[in-house]
């Protein structure tokens, strides 16, 4: 049987990283290091998540997939490729500032002859010390040829866009965006699933290893998209019913994101994909089946595709990802009620969305 399930969480040691984990999720670290990233869900070869709770404890997402792929994520999905797995799910801890740095799109790693894809993210604020701040773009009029002497002179940051960030707040960050965490911020990151980073600036200090880490400038100023000048926190659209409220914060050609917040709310899981679920407040239980499952702050489960009807309780909001039929599953409904096009561009990632009278072209 097929169940929502938690995976085991892969931390990762971070020159930039501290031990928040440990206070704001109520975590367990390891020993004498400083925690920047736990890896929530992920299938790679490299860091494959393996499931913590029930008679699938052991197997690893990958070995899921191999023995229940419908069920696990729903036919859509599977028809539309899951080699690679489509996303990576992580908590970040930035008690330092992270480099400034870029991802590609799919199109340059297909370019590049990788099997890897190009990494479009959303970074969800968990906590944020007062006046933490967060770079996404450049400023305006910024030319490859500034940034490049910016870089070179030391002086990088006074061609950045930064903003003042707090708990809640909400950024889609699309491939070839200039991008850093700043030191005191904490995030929830829902992104494509690469660990391709071209680092450009790392502030002049040390790795780790007690040596400067890589930078990648060649093949940053390939990728930057100069034109990506506002760090725009996205208002989102809010539904509300009886005990619960759905706060749609992004939707992208890759995922789509929703802030779930629950007293009393039942739900179906649509049966052509899959769904996770980040408990980012709270607590509740879920019920599926007459089977109970308590989920608390800092988890995160996987919700499988073929789960069905459920329905969840408590005072707990929820981050929630999935890959969306995007016309049929979210804009369709949304004009349906009565919102125009114009509204939908208050949601992070529509105005990257190409739409015609069939709905959205990918």
């Amino acid at each position: 049987m097929i169940y929502p399930f938690r995976c085991k969480p892969i931390y990762k040691e971070k020159i930039w990283g501290g031990r928040w984990f440990e206070e704001g999720l109520a975590r367990k670290l390891p020993d004498n290091k400083l925690i920047g990233e736990s890896w929530e869900l992920s299938c790679r070869p490299d860091e494959m998540s393996e499931v913590l709770n029930g008679s699938l404890a052991g197997k690893t997402i990958a070995e899921l997939i191999h023995l229940h792929p419908e069920d696990l994520l729903g036919d859509r999905v599977i028809s539309q490729g899951i080699d690679p797995f489509p996303l990576l799910i992580k908590f970040l801890d930035a008690k330092e500032r992270l480099s400034v740095q870029v991802h590609p799109n799919n199109a340059y790693m297909t370019a590049k002859g990788t099997d890897d894809l190009g990494k479009s993210e959303l970074w969800y604020v968990l906590s944020a010390e007062p006046d933490a701040r967060l770079v996404i773009g450049v400023k305006e009029g910024v030319t490859p040829e500034i940034f490049e002497q910016g870089i070179l002179h030391g002086n990088l940051d006074e061609y950045l866009t930064e903003v003042t960030v707090k708990p809640g707040d909400t950024f889609y960050i699309p491939a070839g965006t200039v991008h850093a965490i700043m030191e005191g911020v904490r995030i929830a990151e829902i992104q494509q699933n690469s660990d391709t980073t071209f680092r450009i600036y790392d502030w002049n200090r040390l790795g780790l290893d007690g040596r400067p880490r890589d930078l990648h400038i060649k093949e940053a100023l390939e990728m930057i998209d100069f034109n990506c000048n506002d760090a725009i926190c996205h208002e989102g659209i809010l539904i509300s019913g009886n005990g619960w409220q759905r706060h749609l914060i992004t939707i992208c050609e890759y995922f789509a994101v929703e802030e779930l917040l629950v007293e009393n709310y039942g739900g179906k899981v649509n049966p052509e994909r899959f769904e996770v679920w980040m408990v980012v407040e709270g607590s509740g239980e879920l019920v599926v089946q007459g089977e109970k499952y308590q989920l608390s702050l800092g988890e995160t489960w996987f919700i499988p595709a073929v789960l069905g009807s459920y329905h969840l309780t408590g005072e707990i909001k929820i981050l929630r990802s999935y890959i969306p039929d995007i016309f049929s599953e979210i804009v369709k409904p949304l004009l349906e009620m009565g919102y125009t096009i114009k509204d939908l561009w208050k949601i992070g990632g529509f105005e990257g969305l190409k739409l015609n009278e069939k709905g959205v072209q990918r």
